[in-house]
This record gives C-alpha cells, structure tokens and sequence, in this order.
C-alpha cells in the first residue's frame, strides 16, 4: 500500500505535469464538491429560516426590539471575528484571485471554516448575503487545502486554488462551464493548458459530487431559475432595439451602483467606533429594517429572481404597491444593502446580489418596453439579458456573464439578443473607465498589505530545462510568480530582449527580476517553472 502523497508523486514523474494537476485537480474536486454542497444546502436552509423568523416579527411588531437587539449583538460578534482574521472580509473573491496569482497567501485551515461558519451566520441574521462568492472563496480554500496536505510545489497550489474556485462557483449555481469560464476569464485572465487542465479535472469531479449528494439530501438538482420561459422569434429584429434601449439603461445603473459601491468603502474606513467593530452595526441594523419591508431583502435574492419568470405565481406586494412599485422597492433595498455590505466589509457574497438588482431592473425595463409595444412573451428574456449586463458592467467579465445566464436556465434561444446586451454593458463600463470590481476589491486589500510586509528587491539567473512549463513556450503563455519581468533572454549564445511572442527552449538561460516578501516561495515557484536556478541577486 501507498499513500496519497506518493501516489501522486509517482503519477506526476510518470506522465508529466499535466497528469499531477488532473490527478490534484479531480482531488480538489472532490474536496470542494462535497464540502461547497453541504455549505450550499445549509445556507438554503438558513435563508428559508430567516425569511420565516422575520415573517414572525412583522405579525408580531411587539417583539421588533429583540430583533435589533439580536443584530446588534451579531455584528459585535461579526466584527470581532474581522478582528482576528480579517483575510474573510467581503465575499472572499477577491482574496481568492490574489491567491491564484500568487499575491495573496494566507491559511487555508484557518479561511475554510471562518468563510464557511461566518457567511452562514449573516444569512442566518437576515443580511442580503448571497452563498456563491463564499462557495468560490471555500472552493479555493480546497483546493489550496489539497495541495498542501499532498506537500505539491507552489506552481501546483496556485493551480489548484483556480481549480478549487471554479469548482465552488460552478457546485454553488450547477454550471460547470461558467466556473471553467471564470478560470480563464476572471482568475488568471489568460488560457494555458494548465489552467484549462486544473480547472476541468476539479469542476467535472465537483459538480458530479454536487448531483449525486443532493438527490440523497432531499435536494434537486435542476437549473437555478427555472421558472423563466422564453420564446424569441429570430425575424423580430425590433426585440434587438428593446434590448439596446434597456442595456444602456441598466448598464448605466451599473456604472452607478459601481462608484456607490467604493464611495461607501471610503466612509466607512472613517468609522473607528468601538475599535472598527461599531462600523458593522450600519449593516446590521440596515439589513433588519429592511427584512421587515420585504423577504426579498433577506438572503441572496434567488427567490427573488425566480419570482420574476413567467412561470412563478408573482411578487408578493410591498404595501399593496403595484408591480412597478414593488420592483423599485426591492432593488432599492438590494443596492443599499449589498453598498452598505462592501463598505463596511461583511463576510457574505454579493454575487447573487447583485444578480437580483440587474433583474430587478430587467423587470422593471420590461414593463416599460411592453408599454411601448414589445412582446409580453420577450419579458423573461429581457430580464435575463439585463441581468447578465449588470453583472458585466460591473466585474467586466463578459463571457462568465454570458456563459452564466445560458447555465442557470438551460436555454440557449436568446444568446445572440444576450451578446449585444453583454456588449454594451462593457462599453458602458469602458466609457466610464470603470476597473474590473474583484481587481479594483485585490488592489485594496494589496495597498493595505504593502503597509505590513516588506517586500525585497530580487534578481534570478535560471536555465531551462527539458520537461518544464516553460520549456517550448511563448513568455506569454507561462504562469510567471505575480510581479515577475523577464528581462534578459539568453538563447544559443546571442542575448535578446524578450517580449511575451520570445519562444523559450530548453537551455535557454533567462534573467528574472521582482519583488517578494517569501523569497522562499517565490524562488521554488520559478524553478518548477523553468528549471535550474543559476544565481540569485538580492537588493
């Protein structure tokens, strides 16, 4: 008998790379399938109990007190956690993306559990917390998880952190191709073998996880928003016009709800009551108001959404509102709860959020458009559209958008109408020079890391080798450690400078230069990289 560790050691020397990542990588799959489901059905569950015990509370108004009492003393505990470990601050998307690009590094033991019990417990207060950007974070935390328990080298964490994160998107919302999408798209922004490799192996394992788990669990396992229907005729070229008018619309609403986003961040970081722990009562206390307005600002808004399809039985009325009203209510309660969220930095997920806000705004979208003369039976597909656009303007991901929006209906019918809404709402973005939201989120928390790490100055000599990454590639398609430059490139004798179309070959010596506070690390990242390492300068 064998243990893991030598199993997979054995496999990698055998077959090469590619074969030690998918071995991992279906091992990191497995990890985060099952542990990114059981989260997913908890946080279900959570959310159902909390819309529940605030339906309690606007029958029984007499009690109302004890409700802010409760959230008080809960984001007392929440902002203490922060305290300690302030790594699982926000969704954790952005922290999980440093890590795959090796800026960030932090404690998986310690992030895997603190993102799990942590984001439960704001769903469980009634937040506007959504569970798919901390199953993203877990899934990372897996894969992370994985790679150290099996002692892989830092080239292998990295691509397994990636696979674990698209294994946690695509278990939180059964869309495999999406968290493949966000691989190439969000984490690493670029395709290599690699990342395809890792980010295949993980999510196919994790998704067949996630489907044989929740049928034993009582669960189903079918798309996300089912209730919506769509008909679009190919010939009825007006529907394209109705689809202009309402991305531009949402995409600036987007733009909007992007600078709101930061603005509250800014004010926040004036809140120093109670040591910094005082700036979660904001939310807290926002969000209890709120839950007592309407269910649709508890949780992450899929009952929300799915209330809006043709085939849902409608919204329940705000005061008696009419539908417009009602619709204009719930997003307003969702984009300040989820501005008031990011400001003050809870740990919950404003993936599923901020879905919610761009359907709710499709939704209103619609009933304009079908008064000026479209087709009732385009609503679901315009409301899908305008959510895909919002999410788009603001991560500026369009083929995750997309990719997305097709996977959480099962219906392909509307993905050209959808690719010229996604197009606008990233010329929107491009306009108002927004940043990509997760990347502006990971240069934050990079900014305030640089205030307590010191990071030295460090030159490399390497040759590479036969059987490597780099070998028998451009510099552009190799996974460099986050800040590295290669700056010299020495090929048969004759030195060039290099540029990211320069073919590496084994034999070829080149000279690296960065800056790193893990010298460790960083130097063991580059020799599974590329070779032998030759000679290191430090300053």
């Amino acid at each position: 008998m064998i243990g893991m560790k030598d199993f997979v050691k054995r496999i990698g020397n055998k077959a090469g790379n590619g074969a030690q990542i998918i071995v991992v990588g279906g091992l990191t799959g497995l990890f985060a399938g099952i542990v990114v489901t059981l989260y997913n059905m908890l946080a279900s569950m959570t959310e159902e109990f909390a819309a529940g015990y605030y339906g309690f509370f606007r029958d029984h108004p007499a009690f109302i007190p004890l409700l802010f009492l409760a959230l008080a003393l809960g984001s007392v505990v929440i902002g203490g956690v922060l305290k300690f470990l302030p790594i699982i601050r926000g969704s954790g998307i952005p922290q999980t993306e440093g890590a795959t690009r090796g800026l960030i590094r932090y404690k998986w033991w310690q992030v895997l559990p603190a993102t799990f019990a942590a984001s439960l417990f704001t769903i469980f207060m009634g937040l506007s917390a959504g569970s798919e950007g901390p199953s993203l974070t877990i899934g990372g935390a897996c894969g992370y998880g994985t790679s150290d328990l099996l002692k892989r080298n830092a080239t292998v964490r990295r691509y397994q952190i990636t696979g674990g994160a698209c294994a946690g998107l695509a278990v939180a919302f059964n869309a495999p191709l999406t968290g493949m999408a966000f691989a190439f798209e969000e984490a690493h922004k670029r395709f290599t073998p690699e990342v395809f490799i890792c980010a295949f192996s993980s999510v196919i394992v994790a998704v067949l996880t996630r489907n044989l788990l929740r049928p034993l669990m009582g669960f189903g396992v079918d798309a996300v928003f089912s209730t919506f229907e769509f008909a679009v005729d190919p010939s009825d070229f007006s529907f394209y016009l109705y689809v202009l008018f309402a991305a531009i619309v949402c995409s600036v609403a987007a733009v909007g709800f992007y600078f709101l986003l930061f603005l509250s961040k800014k004010a926040f970081q004036k809140i120093t009551f109670f040591k910094g722990v005082g700036k979660m009562l904001v939310p807290f206390l926002a969000a209890g108001a709120f839950g007592l307005i309407t269910v649709y600002a508890i949780g992450g808004g899929h009952g929300f959404i799915s209330e809006l399809g043709s085939g849902a039985s409608g919204l329940n009325r705000i005061f008696s509102s009419p539908l417009w009203a009602t619709l204009l209510i719930v997003v307003a309660l969702k984009i300040a709860a989820t501005v008031l969220n990011v400001g003050a930095g809870v740990p919950c997920g404003i993936f599923i959020p901020m879905l919610a806000v761009g359907a709710g705004l499709g939704a209103l979208l619609t009933l304009a458009c079908t008064a000026m003369g479209m087709n009732p039976a385009y609503a679901d597909v315009l409301i899908m559209i305008c959510m895909s656009v919002f999410f788009t303007t603001v991560v500026k991901a369009p083929i995750t958008g997309i990719v997305m929006v097709v996977e959480l209906t099962w219906n392909f019918t509307f993905l050209l109408p959808a690719i010229l809404g996604v197009a606008i709402g990233y010329i929107t973005g491009d306009v108002f020079r927004t940043e990509p939201l997760y990347d502006k989120l990971l240069d934050d928390l990079i900014e305030e890391g640089r205030k307590r790490e010191v990071k030295r100055k460090i030159t490399v000599r390497l040759r590479v080798l036969a059987g490597t990454i780099a070998a028998g590639r451009t510099v552009r398609d190799v996974l460099w450690p986050a800040g590295a430059r290669i700056t010299a490139l020495e090929h048969e004798g004759e030195s060039i400078v290099p540029d990211g179309n320069s073919a590496l070959f084994a034999g070829d010596v080149l000279t690296v230069v960065g800056e790193t506070s893990n010298e460790e690390d960083y130097l063991g990242l580059l020799a599974t990289t590329v070779g032998e390492l030759i000679d290191t300068e430090k300053e």
